[in-house]
């Protein structure tokens, strides 16, 4: 293996290590690379580059720069100009080079291979370039379908081709892991509701969920694999394609025969093995960091709204106080039978589990206070009571959901949700609601592949199974 410091100049990095001087010079180096953006080749005058870089120092008050021995220099804007580019020019940094041109005498810059390399690496690291993973499926499908563009020429047109997007889908899943992981690390260290919310909008809005949505929708690998497979088997197994492989491999990698064969065998299978296998692994995991995002996401709610000196912790609190007295006087038999429903209070059938609740500390009440009370009428008393009966009115409650599947269920032991009525947005809340509720009203909610798009909404299909003794 070539050393790296073997390729670069001995001082390739020196301007980007430790110094104050470190970030103008990534800056310039910048600046230099995005002259040559609409240009036809990495040749500029002399003169168009100075004036880009003194024009940079200019809008950022850059009067000096520090020398090595500590030292200042102090300099007009077109002679520290003139100074950064002879030292990225410098034998010792080599990220530029000047040349006169033969016709006019006139000085050129020429960026370096390095040069650019280094450029286009910064570029990259300040603001990465959105990837399209779906892309690389496609290509490879793509390259497969239309042997006639590659037959000349099976291994650099074809097989190099197909492995070198292998490659760079494998590389490009592994980092959107990493990066899924980082979104959920710093979802952990979110402290306020309002910056929770933000982070969820933004990770919902993203690229990154519309990207994800296409790999697994519009460019399923599922529906292209077994076209690949096919095709890679035939390109081991044909001998005549296979030893065109091998010659190709031979002259373009300065192989021998037998290196040659073993290096086609491997890229087949590794890009083989990565299709089938590797890379429902990593969509595996990401899926699963998917969830823990999501289950990280609402716990970080709730432990974030329930710890939060809200009014409506104090309504929670307020609550819970009048059950208890309403407990100890026995509020239940001087109740109107009918009014029963509305004073559950404390049934909690919207608590789960996972729910969790930060412990307050009650506050100590230091003076008294004194309030003028209102009397209510006995109208005023009727119009509260219906009020309540209008808001306590749950159509979709688990009563009436259990209700509706014997229903539409009849003796029919299970139902699917192909069958289910959701023509309207009544039905699907309904559909939805029994779900839901199915386990707590003895049923069994089993999930099936695939999804079903009604009333601008993909449910995951599912089936309703009658528990047993039902």
């Amino acid at each position: 293996m070539k050393k790296l410091f073997d390729a670069v100049p001995s001082g390739f990095f020196n301007c980007l290590s430790s110094g104050s001087n470190k970030e103008v010079y990534s800056d310039c180096l910048q600046i230099i690379y995005e002259q040559y953006d609409r240009e036809i080749s990495y040749r500029i005058a002399r003169s168009r580059i100075r004036d880009a870089v003194a024009s940079y120092l200019l809008d950022n008050h850059i009067e000096f720069l520090d020398e090595e021995d500590g030292s200042e220099t102090r300099k007009n804007y077109n002679d520290l100009a003139n100074s950064i580019i002879r030292k990225f020019s410098s034998k010792e940094i080599g990220w530029l080079e000047e040349e006169n041109d033969d016709a006019t005498y006139e000085k050129h810059i020429i960026m370096t291979e390095q040069g650019i390399l280094l450029a286009e690496f910064l570029q990259q690291l300040r603001a990465p370039e959105r990837e399209e993973y779906s892309s690389y499926i496609y290509n490879i499908y793509n390259v497969l379908r239309n042997e006639e563009q590659w037959s000349q020429d099976p291994y650099t047109e074809g097989l190099k081709n197909i492995y070198r997007n292998a490659k760079l889908l494998s590389k490009a899943l592994k980092r959107l892991s990493t990066f899924i992981k980082k979104i959920i690390e710093r979802m952990v260290r979110e402290e306020s509701l309002e910056s929770l919310t933000e982070n969820i909008i933004e990770y919902c809005k993203g690229d990154f969920i519309r990207e994800y949505a296409r790999l697994t929708k519009q460019q399923n690998i599922h529906i292209y694999r077994s076209f690949i497979r096919a095709k890679l088997e035939s390109m081991q197994h044909d001998r005549e394609n296979f030893e065109l492989l091998v010659i190709g491999c031979a002259v373009e990698e300065e192989l021998d025969e037998d290196a040659a064969k073993e290096q086609v065998l491997d890229m087949i299978q590794r890009t083989r093995g990565f299709l089938s296998e590797d890379y429902d692994r990593i969509m595996k995991e990401i899926k699963h960091k998917i969830n823990v995002y999501l289950q990280i996401a609402v716990g970080r709610a709730r432990f974030l709204r329930n710890r939060e000196a809200s009014i409506r912790g104090n309504v929670e609190q307020t609550i819970q106080y009048i059950v208890e007295e309403m407990k100890e006087l026995g509020w239940k038999s001087d109740l109107p039978e009918e009014m029963g429903a509305l004073f559950l209070l404390d049934r909690n059938e919207f608590i789960d589990k996972s729910s969790i609740r930060f412990p307050r500390k009650a506050q100590a009440i230091r003076r008294q206070t004194f309030a003028d009370l209102e009397e209510v009428t006995e109208e005023d008393l009727e119009k509260a009571r219906k009020a309540h009966e209008r808001e306590a009115y749950n159509p979709y409650s688990k009563e009436k959901m259990k209700i509706y599947l014997e229903k539409v269920m009849g003796d029919e032991k299970h139902i699917s949700s192909d069958v289910l009525p959701m023509d309207s947005k009544r039905d699907l809340l309904c559909a939805m609601s029994a779900a839901a509720y199915g386990e707590e009203n003895g049923y069994k909610i089993q999930l099936e592949d695939g999804y079903v798009e009604t009333n601008g909404m993909i449910l995951r299909r599912f089936e309703i199974i009658k528990g047993e003794g039902r």
